[in-house]
């Protein structure tokens, strides 16, 4: 509870981007614009997949809820962060906050598990291709990916904690989106067990996840080591090197982000490097399987010609 000369915060005020104030038309111009190029791209991406027979396989079914996921995630966060440049800091209520916080874990922990499940998909089909069709049923994908949506609710511990914190007298968050860290550390309440669980959670939700991604592709790369011809270890390689691109680029900035130390000077470091998270590497995935990935490219040049062809017949 808080003392009494102190008030309980109603709201957090977020602060943005402080010191950029006279760049906020080209902040705005820039993030808008990102945030149009992900909304299109990852929407593409979904469409193709929902309407395309041939494209109804385990790989791009995964990779269509991955998209899913990826509109999420920027979605409880760059509209916010729009806001905010546009009048330089922005009042939240904390129920708000905490509501924007619970979203964000939720649809990052999804992406983690949806990476491993991808990742699982590759090596069975480069390890195990004889029963690559056997395993891999259409029920098969949707209970992985049922399972997936499951085991996100695991942050919902977490979060019920985060509700239970008190917070008194300062409610300036220097940030752009409610992240975790800038809101414990704004707490008034002992976070010893929250930082504990928090600790807990992302073992389960980050840190397993990637160690199994981890192991998959040594055994997938010693598989196409043992390959003994050149095309043969090529082709091989193609049909994982979009996912591979895509684990680098998602772990690479997740672990930029969040594994660095937590005094003061990192988190203004961690809100800009935060950028890579939420703008960046949504905005590279679709780019990623549609340069690198033949079967995607064919189908959009497909569906881009019949609705030029049905626009021309009108």
């Amino acid at each position: 509870m808080c003392e009494d000369n102190q008030t309980e915060v109603t709201v957090f005020v977020l602060l943005g981007f402080q010191g950029l104030y006279k760049y906020k038309l080209l902040l705005f111009i820039v993030f808008l614009l990102s945030y149009i190029v992900i909304l299109n791209g990852n929407l593409v991406l979904i469409v193709l997949v929902s309407t395309s027979d041939h494209l109804k396989v385990p790989m791009y079914i995964f990779l269509k809820h991955l998209a899913v996921a990826d509109v999420l995630i920027t979605s409880t966060s760059i509209p916010m962060m729009l806001d905010i440049i546009l009048k330089d800091k922005k009042e939240v209520s904390v129920t708000g906050c905490f509501i924007q916080l619970y979203m964000f874990i939720l649809f990052g922990s999804l992406q983690c598990f949806l990476i491993v499940i991808m990742s699982y998909d590759r090596y069975l089909a480069i390890c195990n291709p004889m029963h690559y069709n056997s395993i891999m049923v259409p029920h098969v994908c949707l209970k992985m990916i049922a399972g997936s949506w499951f085991l996100v609710f695991i942050s919902t511990s977490e979060i019920i904690m985060v509700c239970q914190l008190h917070f008194c007298g300062l409610n300036y968050i220097d940030h752009y989106f409610c992240d975790f860290g800038p809101i414990v550390e704004l707490s008034s309440s002992d976070t010893s067990m929250l930082l504990l669980v928090d600790f807990f959670v992302s073992f389960l939700v980050v840190f397993i996840p990637f160690f199994l991604i981890l192991i998959t592709y040594i055994i997938i790369i010693f598989t196409i080591l043992n390959i003994s011809s050149n095309s043969g270890r090529q082709k091989a390689f193609s049909t994982c090197s979009s996912h591979l691109a895509t684990v680098c680029a998602y772990y690479g900035t997740l672990i930029t982000v969040y594994l660095i130390p937590s005094d003061e000077s990192a988190f203004i470091t961690k809100k800009f490097r935060s950028l890579l998270y939420i703008v960046v590497t949504p905005m590279m995935n679709p780019i990623i399987y549609s340069l690198r990935n033949h079967e995607i490219r064919r189908t959009l040049q497909k569906s881009i010609i019949n609705i030029q062809i049905q626009l021309k017949t009108k």
